[in-house]
């Protein structure tokens, strides 16, 4: 994935985040109980922590093209498919299959740190 493309992507990701933030704050309103609504936003909030993150990605890949940011990036996009996305469809639906699958994403998210950070500070190609 080139430095443009994951900044294009997080930029999208970001207009997702406030879309789908204004539809939990105004769209559910009064249509979920507060647990649900709680469990929604904190889909919503991961959700503009990694989109940032990707963006925040792209910028690094820009100027340091020698370093591979990939598998960060990948772990951040596929973290967020599986915590924030089924954070909202599990507020939506009180399914706990959904519920069941978020703490993947967590812990996607927690190795896309963490290898972004080994990536920076060895200088792996």
């Amino acid at each position: 994935m080139n430095a443009k493309k994951v900044m294009g992507l997080g930029f999208f990701l970001l207009a997702l985040a406030v879309m789908l933030g204004a539809f939990g704050a105004h769209g559910l309103k009064g249509s979920l109980l507060p647990k649900y609504i709680e469990t929604y936003k904190t889909g919503v909030t991961y959700h503009f922590y990694h989109a940032f993150g990707i963006l925040f990605l792209g910028l690094l890949m820009n100027n340091l093209p020698k370093l591979n940011f990939n598998r960060s990036f990948y772990c951040f996009l596929i973290g967020i498919i599986l915590f924030s996305g089924n954070c909202y469809l599990y507020a939506l639906t009180q399914t706990k299959t959904f519920a069941m699958i978020v703490p993947l994403g967590g812990v996607l998210f927690i190795i896309g740190w963490i290898v972004g950070g080994i990536t920076l500070i060895k200088g792996h190609k």
